[in-house]
């Protein structure tokens, strides 16, 4: 008898997986980031499988529940259980309209209950110091590409995808690009849904500066955001840039792309108050997605009337707080 351990069962015969991600890629056009999210949570499915001996067509809800549960208790974060399940679901579903499975395991299986925090915003005096920040160490070729970075994440509210997706002029396979004329940015957003948005003042004379630039470093490649070997810039790159950056320029928190789009929904919506114009601009499909921004707006109502309105002052001093502090539940989860 073998004393050699027995072989991990091999979940994906057929070669379903790759199949699968092929299409959310080419037909549902999910953005190349979720993609990789589901090829993430996909092969954490097929592991599972291996470990249990089952191929992804013997998979049943009980076995679906107990990985879940596992997971959960091994710190993984509701959230994230969430999005592993809805890639496991839309994977199922999709086996069961090419005839590869008679059932979905995972109809009806939920993820663990996680609070609801709101998305971090940036107050208006920090996001203009960070896209007014000049970072004196850079050459100046970088120090202005990544404020044009800034000034276009802040000032337009695009999306790390959309940014990246920017070319340096139109054409018929370009995905996105800034009219300077007109003063708006073309983007390709989540479902390749096209949006234009207006570009701010400061954005503009940036962009006009980092054209003028850009020249000396052009090759081959049409992107609007290049390295110094003609490259496009990668999101991770970006992330890491937009993080020093931050940190340059004395902000508290790391700042990351998204943190920048979150703050120029917040701000808009904080002097205008018209939430389905907002929500235009962002490219959100639901109003729902974008009715987030007015727990942050209401947040920012209350701090103001707490410190400006003198029966407020009266509430705050009755609550046991000074005149300057603010309550702990207006601080809002992180």
């Amino acid at each position: 008898m073998s004393d050699r351990p027995p072989q991990a069962a091999q979940p994906d015969p057929q070669g379903r997986v790759p199949a699968y991600l092929a299409h959310v890629r080419v037909q549902r056009r999910l953005a190349d980031r979720t993609v990789t999210l589901y090829g993430d949570a996909l092969d954490l499915l097929g592991r599972l499988t291996g470990e249990a001996g089952l191929t992804v067509d013997q998979v049943q809800p009980a076995h679906v529940r107990r990985w879940v549960a596992r997971l959960h208790s091994a710190g993984r974060h509701a959230r994230t259980l969430a999005l592993v399940l809805s890639a496991w679901r839309g994977f199922y579903t999709w086996m069961a309209r090419q005839g590869h499975a008679g059932h979905n395991p995972v109809q009806g299986v939920r993820a663990p209950k996680a609070g609801k925090p709101l998305p971090k915003a940036l107050g208006v005096d920090d996001a203009v110091r960070l896209a007014s920040h000049r970072v004196e160490d850079d050459p100046p070729g970088l120090e202005l590409r990544d404020r044009c970075i800034t000034e276009l994440l802040y000032g337009c509210g695009l999306r790390i995808g959309e940014l990246v997706g920017l070319d340096a002029r139109p054409g018929p396979q370009a995905r996105g690009w800034v009219d300077l004329d007109a003063a708006e940015a073309h983007v390709l957003g989540k479902g390749a849904k096209r949006r234009s948005v207006p570009v701010g003042a400061a954005a503009l004379q940036a962009l006009r500066e980092w054209m003028a630039l850009r020249s000396g470093w052009e090759r081959d490649d049409p992107a609007l955001f290049i390295g110094a070997r003609g490259q496009r810039l990668t999101p991770q790159h970006i992330r890491l840039r937009l993080r020093r950056r931050s940190g340059l320029a004395g902000l508290d928190t790391p700042v990351h792309p998204h943190m920048l789009r979150h703050s120029y929904a917040s701000h808009l919506l904080q002097s205008s108050q018209d939430l389905r114009a907002v929500q235009e601009l962002l490219g959100h499909a639901s109003i729902g997605t974008t009715q987030v921004y007015t727990r942050l707006d209401f947040q920012h109502l209350a701090r103001v009337y707490d410190q400006a309105h003198p029966r407020a002052q009266a509430r705050n001093r009755r609550a046991g707080l000074s005149g300057g502090q603010e309550p702990a539940d207006d601080a809002g989860p992180d």
